[in-house]
């Protein structure tokens, strides 16, 4: 539909709009004056009346004294009669009601006013509520009409009654004796069919007359729109199909001159000409840009994903625990982050942050905290240590004023405790074997980069077997759906413990599907991070381990250590010396050659079997590639050195070595068939 066409069609609704309005108002208006006027000439024609009467005539009347053809009766009859006719009153009777029934006295009936004298209700009819009501509120108005006769009461209002008899206004007074009782009233009917008639006549009147009115001001107002509105801008729509269906943008103007807002459109749309092709040019060249930079981004989340650990199971050697770990970043590059790496051999590090902002400079600031925590905590420092070292770190030349949350933990793996921090992040949750998630409000530190020089505080938790550990960012609980609700932390727990299995694993995809569910199509806005540890069933029973200085001081502690283990167990005497000259040789080596700075122990039984690890941070090592010396040449032959490893390589049934996270990890097995 064309322009011109809508005008024509939206005019003519607006017009029979107005017209419905006007009308309807100057109805309401009118039908609520006559209404008015009626009622109150109803109300107080019957009032009038009844003050007329005499109370001694009509005490006769109603008593059979004085009936028809008496003075009395003759003389309220013609006094009814006459005002019937000079008030143009439908129906005027003397009545007198009852609890069930109404008795008529005088039903007044005028020829002149076509009554007809067939209808005429008989003096001392009395005529039953329920055969006198054309319906049911009808019969409602003469309960009504009984009870106030009861109070020596008329009607303040007329009754209305639209049924088979008509449309009628009543109104009733009493006529009231010396001492102010009721001993009849006046039933005062007026018909208002004819003022119905009369509004319903002048509605259609304003109904045609506003048509007529307000459809001769369209026509004119139509005319004039065609000629200032529409005319111009169907030229200026031509205008465009003719470079649309060109192509060409350049040597196109427009001239309309109509000294008004069409006319600065038309200047508009040649400006727009003028620069469109230049827009052109500057668009190819950002979309070339757009790719690049997007490019750029696809790197840089590559990247990011590959700083963080992503290889799972993450520690397979390792049976004294379980860990997983996801990120789903809101845009290419997130500003959560989470990791997890062995301090030593039985310290294990878990860090769960978010950091403010999203994008690129979020991601930057990530990396920064993420290579600062870890540096820290390898040192051996204690979490509360290193959020306050690294807080400080971050505060330095931060212009951005950027911030970062951070829960920290260490968990002792041979004993399942942790000793905690948190910086302002959100509440871990724990399940004890057996039990349900609940959170553990911990007590929430300032933000690293926040503030210089502030203090944390440290917690401890205890993981036995089977217990798990679950670290998240707000991403998770502040996930909303399309009608802007936040999943919250109550739904995360349901989650939680709607696991099908409770391993990490499988814990961290229940509570993502979970998330998905809830969000549905709507956007994510924050990237959602989770982490789970597990320290396994049946860890108390492996191996056992104690961190010591690589003094050579600490050798007498270690030995003991490896000795009260091993008289648990019933080991001989000539295995224990064994491990005792084994333990002697290597943790020496460890103190004068390997410059380590943090040496870790431990000891396990496994059936009939001994196995010792010896861990520490020093240079990189591998004896098992030590050549053996030549023990069949003269002593002033053979270099020197060699003969301590050779006699553990003999003494022991195996040894391994391996280099991972920065430690030398060396581990030599004893099998006694005597153990217990």
């Amino acid at each position: 539909m064309k322009l011109l066409p809508k005008f024509i069609c939206s005019l003519g609704i607006l017009g029979v709009v107005i017209t419905v309005a006007v009308s309807l108002f100057s109805y309401g208006n009118s039908k609520e004056y006559l209404e008015d006027m009626y009622a109150f000439r109803v109300t107080s024609g019957s009032r009038s009346i009844a003050d007329m009467l005499s109370p001694e005539d009509i005490k006769a009347i109603i008593s059979g004294e004085s009936g028809p053809g008496s003075d009395a009766y003759d003389r309220t009859e013609k006094l009814l009669s006459s005002l019937k006719q000079d008030g143009d009153i439908t129906y005027l009777s003397l009545v007198v009601p009852d609890e069930d029934s109404v008795t008529f006295y005088i039903d007044t009936s005028v020829d002149e006013m076509g009554d007809d004298p067939a209808e005429q209700i008989p003096y001392g009819s009395d005529i039953l509520y329920t055969d006198a009501a054309g319906d049911e509120e009808d019969l409602k108005n003469y309960i009504i009409i009984w009870e106030l006769y009861a109070q020596n009461r008329g009607t303040d209002v007329p009754l209305v009654t639209d049924n088979s008899y008509g449309y009628n206004y009543t109104s009733v007074s009493p006529v009231l004796d010396e001492n102010g009782r009721a001993i009849a009233e006046i039933q005062y009917i007026l018909d208002m069919g004819e003022v119905r008639a009369y509004l319903n006549s002048f509605l259609y009147s304003m109904v045609f007359i506003s048509l007529v009115i307000i459809g001769i001001s369209l026509l004119v107002y139509i005319v004039f729109v065609r000629w200032v509105v529409t005319a111009p801008i169907g030229k200026l729509a031509r205008f465009t199909d003719d470079i649309t269906a060109s192509g060409e943008f350049s040597n196109h103007r427009i001239d309309i001159r109509t000294g008004d807002e069409i006319e600065k459109l038309g200047q508009s749309f040649n400006y727009m000409l003028e620069k469109l092709e230049q827009y052109i040019e500057n668009l190819s060249a950002i979309t070339a840009e757009k790719e690049r930079i997007g490019a750029e981004l696809n790197v840089a989340a590559k990247i990011q994903t590959d700083m963080l650990p992503c290889i799972f199971p993450a520690f397979p050697e390792r049976r004294e625990f379980d860990i997983y770990a996801a990120m789903t970043p809101a845009k290419e590059v997130g500003g959560d982050f989470y990791d997890f790496f062995l301090i030593d051999d039985d310290h294990l590090a878990m860090v769960m942050a978010d950091v403010s902002g999203k994008g690129v400079p979020a991601a930057l600031f990530m990396v920064i905290a993420k290579t600062l925590i870890k540096n820290a905590a390898q040192t051996g420092l204690s979490p509360k240590a290193v959020l306050e070292k690294v807080n400080n770190q971050l505060c330095e030349n931060n212009e951005a004023d950027m911030f970062v949350t951070v829960w920290l933990g260490v968990m002792e793996i041979s004993t399942g405790k942790l000793v905690a921090a948190n910086a302002g992040h959100e509440y871990p949750a724990m399940r004890c074997k057996d039990g349900r998630f609940e959170l553990v409000k911990d007590r929430h530190g300032f933000v690293l980069a926040g503030m210089e020089n502030s203090r944390y505080t440290e917690y401890e938790m205890e993981l036995g077997a089977g217990d798990i550990l679950f670290v998240y960012t707000d991403g998770v609980p502040e996930a909303t759906d399309a009608g802007n609700r936040l999943y919250g932390l109550d739904r995360m727990l349901e989650a939680l413990n709607s696991s099908p299995s409770f391993v990490p694993v499988q814990i961290l995809k229940t509570v993502k599907k979970d998330i998905d569910v809830f969000v549905g199509d709507a956007p994510q806005f924050d990237d959602i991070t989770m982490m789970a540890v597990q320290r396994k069933a049946g860890t108390e029973e492996m191996m056992r381990k104690i961190n010591v200085l690589p003094e050579i001081e600490s050798l007498t502690r270690a030995c003991s250590f490896f000795e009260n283990i091993l008289r648990k167990h019933s080991v001989s005497e000539k295995v224990m010396t064994q491990i005792n000259i084994v333990s002697d040789e290597i943790f020496s080596n460890i103190v004068y050659y390997s410059k380590a700075t943090r040496v870790t122990i431990g000891c396990e039984i496994a059936g009939k079997k001994i196995i010792l690890r010896f861990a520490d941070n020093g240079r990189p090592y591998d004896p098992t590639k030590h050549a053996d010396p030549d023990v069949d040449l003269p002593a002033e032959e053979r270099k020197s050195g060699g003969l301590g490893i050779l006699m553990v390589k003999k003494s022991m049934d195996r040894m391994i070595y391996e280099y991972a996270d920065g430690f030398n990890i060396l581990t030599v097995e004893k099998n006694d068939d005597f153990l217990k």
